[in-house]
């Protein structure tokens, strides 16, 4: 499995301002390579290297795998949409490969500017050093936040595919983050702490309209979202340890488009629109393949309105946010792990075959 790993760099002031320098004429390069393309309607890398290789050379002064590589750029981009031509912005993300960038040894790495070569340290924690033998192919340079990151692709072992022995449900929701079949609560308590008081800081800061306001502002930039990725990130691999250690599928919901049919109060819509669900489930999605766990998904309707006991579903059933009572068979339960349980069932339908007890029944995981 491929996964994206984040090396930051520490270059000299000089280094620095030789990356910037580079980095803003190869952007330059790969939109006058976009403009050509989208001027002659051709879109393929050979036809777009014969027109403007030398050009791009001569005007942006790039070695030769540098012109290669800003037009490998807007060629990636055309496979998107040939209907726009695009143009990069001057501190996007510039393309090495093998023969314009070195690993010199643990903490430094040779990288080809306009200027020549470079040897620039970087800095990393213990998880990216157990990474770091397997580094493969191509990275992307990335400036943001005022700093420079290497982006690298490595290979990560899968383990190998368990054999579930039942469904394990989890039911996304606001209150509480996730709740699994098995009555595990992860509350998002802490969250929206965290929602609320960035947003009154926002809002207080940006009434103030002074400098230090905004510098202020400036620095709580993405503080929020970071959060958010690192509590996403905990919760996701959680998940995927129980399912592992209980021999489970993992069953979710399909959310998309879910905003687009949902409306909410006024008052109710920055508490909405903060909530990460995709987030969540993509990082369940590669957390949940190396481990080798099953992930279904499963059509959402009605699994909040539907008793697990006797089916009934009636928009009654939801007595409120937390509360399951059903009018039918009078069963009652906490709505989240009910919802979670009807997940669980709807996940031995739609995929029989991937678990079976011996007797024959689908087992639900309660």
């Amino acid at each position: 499995m491929k996964l994206t790993m984040q090396l930051k760099l520490v270059p000299t002031d000089h280094q620095r301002a030789a990356l910037l320098e580079t980095m803003r004429a190869f952007n330059a390069a790969a939109s006058y390579a976009a403009q050509v393309g989208c001027a002659d309607h051709v879109f393929s890398q050979q036809a777009i290297h014969v027109r403007c290789y030398r050009e791009l050379r001569d005007r942006f002064g790039l070695s030769s795998q540098m012109a290669v590589r800003a037009i490998g750029k807007a060629v990636e981009t055309f496979r998107r949409d040939k209907t726009v031509c695009p143009v990069f912005r001057p501190d996007g993300a510039m393309v090495y490969d093998e023969r314009l960038l070195g690993w010199k040894g643990p903490a430094h790495v040779s990288l080809l500017t306009l200027q020549g070569r470079e040897i620039v340290a970087m800095v990393y924690g213990e998880y990216q050093a157990g990474f770091l033998p397997r580094l493969k192919g191509q990275v992307d340079l990335v400036y943001k936040y005022s700093t420079f990151f290497l982006y690298a692709t490595i290979d990560i072992p899968e383990d190998a595919p368990i054999e579930p022995t039942r469904f394990l449900g989890v039911d996304l929701g606001i209150v509480n983050i996730a709740t699994d079949s098995d009555g595990n609560a992860y509350t998002g308590e802490r969250i929206e702490r965290v929602r609320v008081r960035a947003a009154t800081a926002r809002q207080t800061y940006q009434s103030t309209h002074t400098k230090s306001a905004k510098r202020r502002l400036k620095t709580m930039a993405g503080r929020q979202a970071r959060f958010q990725r690192w509590a996403n990130h905990g919760l996701a691999k959680r998940l995927v340890a129980y399912a592992k250690d209980t021999k489970a599928a993992l069953v979710l919901e399909d959310l998309t488009h879910i905003r687009s049919r949902i409306t909410v109060r006024k008052s109710q819509r920055s508490k909405q629109h903060n909530w990460s669900f995709r987030q969540l489930r993509e990082f369940l999605v590669y957390k949940a393949q190396p481990a080798g766990v099953p992930l279904l998904f499963v059509d959402p309707r009605n699994t909040s309105r539907m008793c697990h006991c006797c089916g009934s579903v009636d928009k009654q059933n939801r007595r409120s946010q937390a509360n399951f009572s059903c009018l039918r068979c009078g069963h009652t339960a906490n709505a989240d792990i009910n919802a979670a349980r009807n997940l669980a069932t709807r996940g031995g339908v739609t995929r029989p075959d991937l678990i079976a007890s011996p007797g024959g029944q689908l087992a639900c995981g309660w």
